[in-house]
């Protein structure tokens, strides 16, 4: 119990000292914690985080719900924060541009997330003929010299499903797992066609046993392709949820994250 009563008096004590601390501090220089670090910070991940961590600590109500606000009404937003904190947009109108590019972040990694996780729980439809397509591109673009027989056959194992019908393999991650797979067949198609070609099995390469045994140590060869992307599609999913990819992507979009980045990251 003791224990406890100390690290709660710690707590807002130093809560209080902080408190205090920026108050003597924007006495000082006349610029709130805000314009410090827009001032002081450049742009990237270093400042849209203590921008982020800025307004989520706030005492302010208004501030606080800054980071979860539409994208449409960021605008509006930034107007209500220089009202809050009495600034003068015509004397600072280079904070009005940093805030916005940095809530054009925020905003955006939160939307990003729901989209991702959409795409997640969405299931492959073999009745739909959108996933339909979407799976017969990613054969067309690592395979385009061998037509396929059939939909459902066993060449889709040359591609590291595990069956004759790759549709049970996306149960785990759904439409996204399909969705990282063609993006990087088409986005990356020499890389992709590389990546597959080091992880066929000797029965589907064009190296003799011998050949193959003198080469297997070589690289990371001999492993299914198809299932390693959803498991690399799990991985980076979990590391956007966490907020891992934060640093990543505020560094890497100049604005909002978008699907697009969370592809190429794949990738």
């Amino acid at each position: 119990f003791a224990r406890m009563f100390v690290q709660v008096c710690l707590y807002f004590y130093c809560k209080c000292l902080w408190r205090c601390l920026k108050f003597v501090v924007r006495k000082l220089t006349g610029r709130c914690e805000l314009q410090r670090i827009c001032y002081n910070t450049k742009p990237g991940a270093a400042r849209t985080m203590k921008i982020e961590a800025s307004l989520k600590g706030s005492k302010s109500k208004r501030l606080q719900t800054s980071v979860s606000v539409h994208p449409d009404a960021i605008e509006k937003t930034i107007d209500d924060i220089m009202e809050l904190k009495r600034i003068n947009p015509d004397i600072n109108p280079q904070l009005g541009v940093s805030l916005q590019a940095c809530l054009l972040q925020i905003v955006g990694y939160r939307n990003l997330i729901a989209e991702v996780e959409k795409l997640r729980r969405e299931p492959y439809d073999s009745e739909n003929p959108q996933h339909e397509e979407m799976l017969l591109k990613l054969w067309k673009c690592l395979k385009p010299s061998s037509p396929l027989k059939a939909r459902i056959s066993k060449q889709w194992c040359e591609i590291g499903f595990q069956g004759d019908d790759p549709k049970t393999d996306f149960r785990g991650m759904g439409l996204l797992g399909l969705y990282n797979l063609v993006y990087f067949a088409e986005w990356d198609t020499e890389i992709a066609q590389q990546v597959l070609s080091d992880s066929l099995q000797p029965k589907y390469s064009q190296f003799s046993k011998a050949e193959w045994e003198k080469k297997k140590f070589d690289k990371a060869i001999g492993y299914s392709f198809a299932i390693v992307g959803i498991n690399i599609t799990d991985l980076a999913y979990n590391l956007l949820v966490s907020g891992a990819l934060k640093t990543h992507f505020y560094n890497v979009a100049p604005e909002a994250p978008t699907l697009t980045h969370f592809q190429q990251t794949f990738c």
